[in-house]
């Protein structure tokens, strides 16, 4: 899996030929290599064709084989393959969704600190703005315990000043994408959750109807039946794009706080859901002691 070699096996291909590959991490370049050289490249659902051609023994040649088995009877899952620029946002996205996840850990652990030396919470807002700094300064805890909080801080001075260069990135890319402009119509998207829900969707004309898209983000509920009994429905299959689902949690949390019809909404299911509680039975209804445990 090198270029020289990749190349090598182009060259001895023809251009009505095709070649199959199971979607991985680098399954882009590879087909940024081989394209040149035959007429077309395809990116299978590894997912899918696991669903399909299950195998005891797996090899790469037995892989390889059920591939091209799949493709000669038109029955191969393709992914679709997204153009430069809508994979230049989405490594954006990713890249800036690793920062947002390495900042969250990095604040866990100055928490964590605090907490193993009885550190009472911070009475500011935010602990890690100017006021909750000063205030962490003042706290009592050993001298490697504070070495490592300001080389956390400084870390994470670092990790701000990347987030805001992504952020910066990412806007001059979407902020003429009409797309992106309809998306921020809506209450709690701003820019930078419009332009990655667009690098996560791509082409929005390749889904046939709403539902499909809904499945693509792993949004839909999974479902199980059997025969004719009914269809029991589950919680969402959470299969896809794990930060475009992220992204509209934060949208929905953001629109959720802000008055309109989207709120009440919330408030309204948020209140259905309590009454559907189920209720802890009273101790004196324990059937073991009659309540006196």
């Amino acid at each position: 899996m090198t270029r020289a070699r990749l190349a090598a096996l182009g060259r001895s291909l023809g251009k009505d030929d095709e070649v199959v590959i199971e979607a991985t991490g680098n399954a882009m370049a590879v087909v940024r290599v081989l394209s040149p050289y035959v007429g077309r490249v395809i990116v299978a659902n590894p997912l899918q064709v696991k669903a399909i051609a299950h195998a005891h023994v797996k090899t790469d040649k037995i892989d390889a084989g059920v591939l091209a088995s799949l493709r000669a009877a038109d029955f191969l899952p393709e992914i679709w393959l997204p153009d430069a620029d809508t994979e230049r946002r989405r490594r954006l996205v990713a890249r800036r969704n690793q920062v947002v996840r390495h900042r969250t850990r990095i604040k866990n652990e100055v928490h964590a600190i605090l907490h193993a030396h009885l550190v009472p919470p911070c009475p500011h807002a935010e602990l890690f703005g100017r006021l909750g700094r000063i205030w962490l300064s003042r706290q009592i805890i050993p001298d490697d315990e504070a070495a490592a909080i300001d080389r956390h801080l400084c870390e994470l001075d670092r990790l701000g000043e990347d987030l805001a260069g992504l952020d910066r990135e990412i806007a001059q890319t979407a902020v003429d994408d009409p797309a992106v402009k309809r998306l921020l119509t809506i209450t709690g998207v701003n820019l930078i959750v419009a332009a990655g829900l667009v690098a996560a969707i791509g082409d929005i004309r390749r889904f046939a109807d709403p539902q499909k898209l809904v499945s693509y983000v792993g949004l839909n509920p999974r479902v199980r039946q059997s025969g004719l009994g009914l269809a029991q429905h589950g919680r969402i299959s959470k299969r896809g794009r794990s930060h475009a689902r992220a992204m509209l949690v934060e949208a929905a949390w953001a629109a959720a706080k802000a008055p309109g019809p989207l709120r009440a909404f919330f408030l309204r299911i948020r209140a259905r859901a309590a009454t559907r509680l189920p209720r802890s039975p009273s101790p004196a209804s324990w059937p073991c002691c009659a309540g006196t445990c």
